[in-house]
């Protein structure tokens, strides 16, 4: 089946539910056909072409009962690109090889859609995914941020530990698992104590972030649209059994709850994303006791789907309409 003319590409992976499901309809909804497209079942059940000839290129690519060319689509939604799905039983590095050429082949599709308008644009997500960056940036705009210590020097983490009082945790940079289920794998933010410390020479293998604990009255999860800002708010108290994190499973969270951000920190937010060039971003922040807003980290393609379901806000609507307008 082929579609019109006005089709928004939605880039994302077989696990994938609800947050698509909204943004799809919401486009429906607006007149415009969205394309899904599971990153993870290329090779092995999506079909792409790509055909250069002295003047022109075509691209197309199928995928169930429909087939798109590149010239159709007005728009892409960057939900979630994810590596080829292939069986393991293959030999490693035939496997290896296959999953690095469909990554680089699909890195080509994307290229023909460089005329489309996305959100957000896949080199400006890798930009703005770094942590470092994200830290020196937010202080830039006067944002607050924790005192933070990156290091692979044991030493160093020792001084630090004492420097902040003994109140401490501990995340990596990146996510060491891409993979669609929720593993050990993925690392979230611990607390620190100093016998945890003792063992720190291991950090000469891998360098690690340590920062100041923030007392909590409330944790911030701010998603950002296109200049418009919606917020969900935990109570710190009710998920302490978490120490530091309330994304680890089994997390019982309590409800989320509305809240409104001084109109300061969102002037700061939107200079923060725009910053970054990002029309997209699912924010965390802290809210103290003091009541000052400490800024922690942005994940360019973050979750938002229990914001919308538990509290009622319009996000896919806001996405849909950064897509199309």
């Amino acid at each position: 089946m082929h579609l019109s003319r006005d089709v928004v590409l939605l880039i994302t992976h077989s696990g994938d539910f609800f947050t698509i499901d909204r943004v799809a309809e919401a486009l429906s909804k607006k007149g415009a056909q969205p394309f899904r497209l599971d990153t993870d079942k290329f090779p092995l059940e999506v079909q792409l072409t790509a055909h250069f000839d002295k003047s022109k290129s075509y691209h197309t690519i199928e995928y169930g009962n429909q087939s798109i060319s590149t010239e159709q689509v007005q728009a892409v939604w960057t939900r979630r690109n994810w590596e080829p799905k292939l069986s393991q039983e293959l030999a490693p590095k035939f496997r290896e090889a296959c999953v690095r050429e469909s990554k680089a082949t699909l890195d080509g599709f994307w290229d023909s859609l460089k005329g489309a308008k996305w959100v957000d644009d896949l080199e400006r997500i890798d930009y703005a995914s770094n942590k470092l960056r994200q830290l020196r940036i937010a202080s830039e705009v006067g944002f607050v941020i924790p005192q933070t210590l990156v290091t692979n020097k044991a030493q160093a983490a020792r001084e630090f530990f004492h420097q902040v009082n003994g109140k401490m945790v501990s995340k990596l940079l990146t996510a060491l698992s891409h993979s669609m289920e929720y593993t050990s794998f993925y690392l979230y933010t611990n607390t620190v104590k100093e016998e945890d410390l003792q063992d720190a020479e291991s950090l000469r293998y891998c360098p690690m972030v340590f920062q100041e604990q923030i007392p909590k009255q409330q944790e911030l999860r701010v998603v950002y649209v296109n200049g418009n800002v919606f917020v969900g708010a935990l109570n710190a108290d009710v998920y302490a059994a978490a120490k530091a994190d309330w994304r680890k499973p089994g997390v019982e969270v309590g409800a989320w709850q509305h809240h409104q951000l001084p109109d300061e920190i969102v002037r700061r937010l939107q200079a923060f994303m725009g910053k970054f060039g990002l029309s997209f971003g699912s924010l965390d922040f802290i809210l103290t006791p003091s009541g000052e807003y400490v800024f922690l980290e942005n994940n360019p393609v973050g979750e938002w789907g229990m914001l919308e379901k538990d509290l009622d806000l319009p996000i896919s609507y806001a996405i849909a309409d950064a897509l199309i307008s």
